[in-house]
């Protein structure tokens, strides 16, 4: 009843002062002003505010609000210890198997990832020749003829 009462005179008040907005020849902004005071006037009408007055005072409301919020606290502390292990228990086994199985390639007769007793190969390093000074040859012939 009361919050009736309030949302009805906070949309007079609004509607008040885009009138006076509205006055002095401003009346985009008059339609701003009024378009928010009917808004607390539209949800007395919906009854939105006459259920959200039943919530606030019910001790049943206030209990499953407590409810819901220790569920969504127990979910994402699992989520975070399940990120921080890597997830659950038959994902980590199946991952397992799955390294294990991905580990030999299909035609190979030994395992593709050994324990590393060989050393990479390093690609040969090639002499220079005389195609480098040639190469410098052309970039002076370029500079003399600009004049550098």
């Amino acid at each position: 009843m009361i919050a009736e009462t309030v949302c009805s005179a906070v949309s007079a008040a609004g509607l008040g002062i885009a009138a006076v907005t509205a006055y002095r020849k401003r009346f985009l902004a008059a339609t701003r002003i009024a378009a928010y005071s009917l808004v607390p006037i539209g949800l007395v009408m919906t009854g939105v505010v006459e259920w959200l007055a039943d919530t606030a005072l019910s001790p049943t409301a206030w209990a499953g609000f407590g409810v819901l919020g220790a569920s969504w606290l127990l979910f994402t502390s699992t989520r975070a210890v399940e990120r921080r292990r890597g997830g659950t228990r038959k994902e980590r086994r199946a991952a397992a198997k799955g390294a294990q199985r991905e580990a030999v390639a299909p035609a190979a007769s030994a395992p593709s990832l050994g324990a590393g007793a060989r050393p990479a190969a390093q690609p040969a390093k090639r002499p220079r020749t005389e195609t480098a000074t040639e190469d410098f040859s052309d970039i002076e012939a370029i500079l003399k003829k600009h004049g550098i």
